[in-house]
C-alpha cells in the first residue's frame, strides 16, 4: 500500500506575481512558462504525482485562463480511477461575494472538498517553486514524529532571512516560533551562518486543519504564515522538516543538492533558467528516474541550418539559420534569423528574431516578431524607454510588443497548434506528456 494513498494535496496556484511584471500582464504567476516547454506548476504537480499523490485540486484566482487550459490539456487523469484527479478550483464565493483573501482563506473557502474526500493527511503545497521533492519522505517524517502539522524547511543565509519566513527550532526540529521576513534573526542550531526558512509547503492531519481553518474564520485570520501556524504553537506539535535531507532518485552528483529556487522576480526567474544549461548544470531537467512532466507537443523537431551555439536549448519546432546563440534558451516555434545573435536570452513561443539583431541579458515575451537589425541590451536607457528593465538590467520585452510580418506565420514558420493525445506516463494511473 501507498505511503501517500489517503493523502490529499492543495495547491495554491492563485498568485497574481506582481514582481514578475511584464510576463504576468496576462498569466498568473504558476503559468509562466519555464525553460524550453515547461510552466513554472509543472514542478509541483510532478513532484506530488511521482509521489504516488493523485488527488490534487489546484486553487486559482488571478489571469488563471491560460492556466486552466495547460492542466487541461497537460495533466488529465484517467477517467476509470475517481480518487486520481487533477482539478481546477476557482474562487467559489460560497461564504460571499469575496475572492481569496490569503492562502488559509483560499483553502476554507473550499474546506468542503476536504471534508467530502476524508483524507488522513492534506498537504498544501505552494505552485511557485522550482525544485524537486519525494513528498513521501515528508509523510514519513510527518507520522514518524507523530506531528499535527509538519513545515519543510531548507537553511538559507542569515543576509537572506529578510527574504523569507524564519522558522526556529528545538534541537529535536520541533517549531518553537515563526518569524516573517526578519531584519535580524538568530542562527539555526548547529550553524552560526544560516537560518531556517519555510518553504511554504505543509502536512496537516487533515481534522488538526479543519479545526485550524474554522477557528481561523472565525476571528478573520486569512494566512497560514502569518496567522494559523503562529497561534497552533502552544496547542499542537509542529515540526520543521529537513528539505536537505530529501532523496531524489536519479540526481546527479554535479547538481546541486537540495535544488529550490522561489522564482516570484525576474532577476530570480532569469538566472534559475540558466542553472539548467550546460553538460554539468546546477539542475538538470532530464532526470528520467523523477521527470517533470511538460505539455504535449506535435510540433516538428528542431532544425539548425547553419551557426554558432554555445550552451543553448533550441525548443522543437524552431529554426536557426545561421545566427549565434550563446547561453540562449529559445522555447517552441522560434525562428533565429541569419546574422542575429542571442547572449543570454530567453525567448518564448511564435517569436522571430530578425536578421542582423543583437539581443543581449532579454526576456522576450510569446509572439515577437523582433525587427532586423534591432539591439536590445545595449543602450539602458532606450530600453528603459520602452520596455521593462530590472534593475541589474535584465530586459523583459511584453507579448506581441513587436507585431508579427504576415510572412512569418503563413510562409516562414507554420505553428501547428493541433494538440496529440497525452501519451501514458505512469501506467494506468496518470497520463502526462514527458
Amino acid at each position: 500500500m501507498s505511503r501517500t494513498r489517503n493523502v490529499l494535496a492543495i495547491v495554491m496556484a492563485g498568485g497574481e506575481g506582481s514582481r514578475l511584471h511584464p510576463l504576468t500582464d496576462e498569466r498568473c504567476k504558476p503559468a509562466v512558462p519555464f525553460n524550453g516547454k515547461h510552466r513554472i506548476v509543472d514542478f509541483v504537480l510532478s513532484n506530488l504525482v511521482n509521489s504516488e499523490i493523485y488527488s490534487i485540486y489546484l486553487l486559482v484566482q488571478y489571469k488563471s485562463q491560460s492556466l486552466i487550459e495547460h492542466i487541461r490539456s497537460s495533466w488529465t487523469m484517467t477517467r476509470f480511477i475517481p480518487q486520481h484527479f487533477v482539478t481546477v478550483v476557482p474562487p467559489q464565493m460560497r461564504n460571499g461575494p469575496e475572492w481569496f483573501q490569503g492562502t488559509a482563506d483560499s483553502v476554507y473557502q473550499n474546506i468542503h472538498l476536504i471534508e467530502s474526500f476524508q483524507p488522513d493527511i492534506v498537504a498544501v503545497f505552494g505552485a511557485d517553486h522550482i525544485y524537486r521533492m519525494d513528498v513521501r519522505q515528508m509523510v514519513d517524517f510527518h507520522r514518524d514524529s507523530q506531528a499535527h502539522v509538519s513545515v519543510a524547511t531548507l537553511p538559507v543565509p542569515l543576509s537572506q532571512c529578510n527574504q523569507f519566513g524564519i522558522v526556529e527550532i528545538d534541537a529535536h526540529h520541533r517549531i518553537a516560533n515563526f518569524v516573517e521576513k526578519p531584519k535580524n534573526t538568530r542562527p539555526m542550531p548547529g550553524s552560526s551562518t544560516h537560518a531556517l526558512a519555510s518553504m511554504g509547503n505543509y502536512l496537516f492531519d487533515a481534522d488538526v486543519l479543519l479545526d485550524a481553518l474554522k477557528k481561523a474564520h472565525a476571528t478573520g485570520h486569512s494566512d497560514f504564515g502569518r496567522d494559523i501556524l503562529p497561534t497552533m504553537l502552544q496547542s499542537h506539535r509542529l515540526m520543521a522538516y529537513d528539505f536537505t535531507a530529501n532523496e531524489i532518485p536519479g540526481t546527479a552528483s554535479y547538481e546541486e543538492h537540495a535544488y529550490w529556487r522561489d522564482v516570484g522576480t525576474i532577476d530570480a526567474y532569469f538566472d534559475a533558467h540558466f542553472d539548467t544549461l550546460g553538460a554539468t548544470p546546477r539542475f538538470r531537467m532530464t532526470n528520467r528516474e523523477w521527470p517533470i512532466y511538460a505539455s504535449p507537443d506535435q510540433a516538428e523537431s528542431a532544425q539548425i541550418e547553419n551557426g554558432v551555439i554555445h550552451r543553448s536549448v533550441v525548443g522543437s519546432g524552431s529554426i536557426v539559420d545561421g545566427a549565434t546563440l550563446n547561453h540562449a534558451m529559445l522555447r517552441r516555434s522560434v525562428l533565429v534569423e541569419r546574422d542575429a545573435t542571442l547572449e543570454h536570452c530567453i525567448v518564448m513561443e511564435r517569436s522571430r528574431i530578425g536578421q542582423g539583431a543583437h539581443v543581449r541579458r532579454a526576456i522576450i515575451d510569446q509572439d515577437n516578431d523582433i525587427p532586423p537589425g534591432e539591439r536590445i541590451g545595449f543602450d539602458e536607457a532606450e530600453d528603459r524607454r520602452r520596455f521593462h528593465v530590472t534593475e541589474s538590467g535584465i530586459v523583459v520585452v511584453p507579448r506581441q510588443f513587436f507585431p508579427t510580418r504576415t510572412a512569418f506565420v503563413s510562409n516562414t514558420l507554420k505553428v501547428d497548434r493541433v494538440r496529440q493525445p497525452v501519451p501514458a506516463a505512469l501506467g494506468n494511473d496518470f497520463r502526462a506528456a514527458a
